[in-house]
């Protein structure tokens, strides 16, 4: 069912806002630590400095806030990008951008013993965008252009390049491995609130721009001959939303490593009900992919609890025969 009416978005906008705000909260209170509700609300009104308190203040609280944040700007990157190259698989991941921050960040880890937060969230960028701008040559070769399949087999082949480097690098240092193994497979438990705080402004200002240049985008989609018809200077529109790309795929990633297919099922599950505008699909997508990644790290924690499974697990769970089906069905969920 598609909201056509303006008031029925904005209705939805809220409802969409009041679930995020209620998928938080269930956050906080579930999880291998029995928490009640008005422990909950006593952690931040009445602190005592008990267990569970501290649980909630310095565990707790920062993972929820931090699975809002990446689920969000990899909900919108991945909406970004599937109207840039007009390609349905479109993701940060799909794409190689992750793979491409990932990389890096490992290079910076391993061989240059990299701590600082800031230089982490460079280094993520700087990734970022040797990634996309490989996927966007090699998916531009050729007389026709750059294609959707063409930039999708590109970003596949540069994802798996990066990857196979990254894997190599752990295996010629082993003492190394336990270091960034779970951060590989993608995960919000144990990251600080630092690192969140650190790089939240990249992520606010992907997210402002992605929001100022959604009618622009909207033209875009149209066909690069009809946006220049319309007097659009789509070589800057592209470069402003390479740029979001860039800041919102690798700050998710400096954050909380390589996590999965958000970037493709939520752009698609939002089109389903918000349509085809981008003014509209954007704060949709920010808002239903902090809710998406709240759902997967809350499922997380029970699938072989005591353990915790990391969160990059349950989305390719889900993601992958999502993409599978999207696939099938021509780059439309229904």
């Amino acid at each position: 069912m598609v909201l056509h009416r303006v008031k029925s978005k904005l209705f939805g906008l809220i409802i969409g806002v009041l679930l995020l705000i209620l998928f938080n909260f269930l956050s906080i209170i579930l999880g291998y630590t029995d928490i009640t509700i008005q422990t909950a609300i006593d952690a931040f009104t009445n602190f005592n400095g008990s267990n569970e308190h501290i649980i909630i203040q310095d565990v707790r609280l920062p993972r929820a806030l931090i699975a809002t944040a990446v689920g969000a700007s990899l909900g919108v990157a991945g909406a970004l990008l599937q109207a840039l190259t007009r390609n349905p698989l479109a993701s940060p991941d799909i794409l190689g951008f992750n793979a491409g921050a990932s990389f890096s960040i490992v290079v910076a880890l391993m061989l240059f013993s990299v701590s600082s937060l800031q230089a982490t969230t460079w280094i993520a960028f700087f990734g970022a965008t040797i990634a996309g701008l490989l996927v966007y040559f090699l998916g531009s070769i050729g007389r026709d252009g750059m294609t959707p399949i063409k930039m999708t087999l590109a970003g596949a082949a540069i994802a798996a390049l990066f990857g196979s480097l990254t894997q190599g690098l752990l295996v010629l240092d082993e003492t190394a491995l336990d270091q960034v193994l779970f951060w590989m497979s993608g995960s919000v438990q144990g990251r600080k609130l630092e690192i969140l705080l650190a790089v939240l402004p990249y992520l606010v200002i992907g997210l402002i721009i992605a929001i100022s240049i959604s009618n622009k985008i909207n033209i875009l989609t149209m066909g690069e001959d009809v946006a220049r018809g319309l007097g659009q200077r789509t070589l800057f529109v592209k470069l402003i939303t390479g740029i979001a790309v860039i800041l919102l795929a690798g700050g998710s990633v400096a954050i909380a490593g390589p996590i999965g297919f958000i970037g493709i099922v939520v752009p698609h599950v939002v089109k389903s009900f918000a349509g085809n505008d981008y003014r509209w699909i954007i704060p949709y997508c920010g808002i239903v992919g902090g809710i998406f990644l709240l759902m997967a790290d809350i499922g997380a924690r029970y699938v072989l609890m005591p353990e915790e499974v990391p969160v990059g697990i349950m989305t390719a769970l889900v993601g992958t025969p999502f993409f599978i089906y999207i696939a099938r069905k021509g780059g439309k969920l229904a």
